[in-house]
């Protein structure tokens, strides 16, 4: 039998410190390979060297901006599409079997194989950079908020029915606040392909950003470079999904957890 600990409000000391060595052990293999002799694989100082050089150029803000405005603007209309349409494949049965054989279909097509086709109907604007990456985003929260809503206690549904709620009201109080967790979850997931997504186009057909930017480093084999590029795209992705993490836990404070 799982212990729970109760929930509460203060510093989670034991978590942090094993964070902490976490990071510092990823920090010692770093170390290790650096001095491993892996032709030009760079340490941790010559990476430090050169992100200091593109922050004082303003090159790497630059780049970052570019690529956190294609993310969120992809990221946001997806997740935004999303959820209504998970909504309505979940409670209606004939918008599920209308909608899910199309969305299955275009699960199996990886976003990166549309950049290429986006691309020569959509020109080599922004408007492919971000039509890929929302979609990358729609179908992973789409999938969650269908299956968020299909997995609501069918007890939950038929207790408001007795009670005398109609659909609208079982929808509110009970559907949505079941399906929370889901629909987070999808999000989550949706950020992590969003930036993926966003990468692979800027290295294709892009004239800044990180991925741009990583590609211009691999034609002069600048590994320093490349590195300070993959650690913001990392330490970025991170902190959006540690911020929606604590979203998920002010919104889903009424579940229990380990």
């Amino acid at each position: 039998m799982v212990r729970r600990r109760p929930r509460g409000r203060g510093v989670d000391t034991r978590g942090l410190l094993l964070s902490a060595c976490s990071a510092l052990l990823g920090l010692l293999v770093w170390i290790g390979l650096a001095h491993s002799g892996i032709q030009g694989f760079p340490g941790p100082p010559a990476v430090a060297d050169r992100g200091w050089q593109l922050i004082r150029d303003g090159i790497l803000l630059d780049d970052l901006a570019a690529s956190l405005r294609r993310v969120l603007t992809g990221y946001v209309i997806g997740v935004a599409a999303a959820i209504p349409v998970g909504f309505a494949m979940g409670w209606y049965p004939i918008v599920r079997r209308l909608v899910e054989p199309w969305l299955q279909f275009f699960r199996m097509v990886p976003p990166l194989a549309i950049i290429p086709l986006a691309i020569v109907l959509m020109g080599i604007n922004e408007t492919p950079k971000v039509f890929v990456i929302f979609l990358a985003a729609f179908l992973s929260s789409v999938v969650s908020t269908f299956q968020g809503v299909v997995s609501v206690d069918a007890t939950l549904v038929n207790a408001a029915r007795v009670l005398g709620a109609k659909d609208r009201r079982v929808f509110l109080g009970v559907v949505v606040p079941a399906s929370t967790p889901f629909i987070l979850v999808g999000m989550r997931i949706g950020l992590g392909a969003a930036w993926a997504t966003v990468v692979a186009a800027e290295l294709i057909a892009a004239q800044s950003g990180l991925g741009f930017r990583m590609q211009q480093a691999q034609l002069y084999y600048d590994l320093p470079t490349m590195f300070v590029q993959l650690i913001t795209i990392g330490a970025v992705g991170l902190v959006m999904d540690r911020l929606l993490l604590l979203t998920e836990r002010k919104l889903t404070g009424w579940q229990e957890r380990r």
